[in-house]
């Protein structure tokens, strides 16, 4: 962080140095505060695909979807035929190997931001494009996930079977192991005990393993057992991740049913 603010004073009209800026701070959980500095980013550089990028997933944090999907939208359009580029990471995986671009990040987080909103139309669109720009493993898995389980919730359960197809287990994944292995449960190559077999989860990894366990149970039409490990996962304290966030998009729509 203290980088991050020495080379925003230095140049505080890069771009860079304002995502940055903002990426740091939202890294320590101010989130509205980063989202401020990338709306004074966008004031000045309204055609910056990666300011609206990178607010539009902290819109999704703090779940103002409407906007995220706004801001997703447009970092798209602004993203549309250009070339794709390696994101650098804040926060990198054991290689430190970067394994997500800037249109993966864009489409990834904007089918998010509809998945979560149960807009599971807009939702396909988005992670099938970003399939597309999914090179490697770990983005293949990451994004082949939540295609999968937006397909079984469109009934679509032929195409969803697709999706698993290329998933195997030798597969070259450094970061996005939680994914995987919900994936090759989902295959029928994984039971759920097995998953839950791994104590020294963190709070994140948990919850993004829970969702995935609940999200099976619930398109294979049990739900009150889908319900009580949503409900489980909301007890936690890591409302910013996504399985915690899809949980409790879930026991929300249940509720007003």
């Amino acid at each position: 962080m203290a980088q991050a603010k020495a080379d925003f004073e230095r140049d505080p009209h890069d771009p860079e140095a304002i995502i940055w800026l903002g990426r740091r701070t939202a890294y320590l959980g101010r989130y509205r505060e980063a989202i401020a500095i990338y709306s004074n980013g966008i004031q000045r550089y309204p055609s910056n695909a990666k300011l609206y990028r990178h607010r539009g997933h902290r819109y999704l944090t703090v779940r103002e979807l409407d906007k995220a999907i706004a801001d997703l939208e447009k970092a798209a359009n602004l993203m549309a035929g250009k070339p794709d580029e390696v994101e650098p990471d804040g926060m990198p995986n054991p290689k430190n190997i970067p394994r997500s671009t800037t249109q993966s990040n864009i489409w990834y987080h904007l089918g998010l931001a509809y998945y979560v909103r149960g807009d599971f139309v807009g939702a396909h669109r988005a992670f099938a494009t970003c399939l597309e720009f999914s090179k490697n493993d770990d983005m293949i898995v990451a994004t082949s996930y939540w295609l999968y389980l937006t397909l079984r919730r469109l009934d679509r359960d032929a195409e969803a079977k697709q999706v698993l197809r290329p998933i195997h287990g030798n597969m070259d994944v450094i970061e996005n192991f939680t994914y995987h292995q919900l994936l090759l449960l989902y295959k029928g190559k994984k039971s759920p005990e097995s998953l839950l077999e791994c104590p020294e989860a963190d709070e994140v990894t948990h919850a993004t393993l829970l969702y995935g366990l609940g999200s099976w149970y619930l398109v294979a039409g049990q739900t009150e057992k889908a319900k009580s490990i949503f409900e489980k996962i909301i007890k936690g304290k890591q409302w910013p991740a996504f399985g915690f966030l899809a949980a409790e998009a879930e026991l929300t729509r249940q509720q007003s049913r």
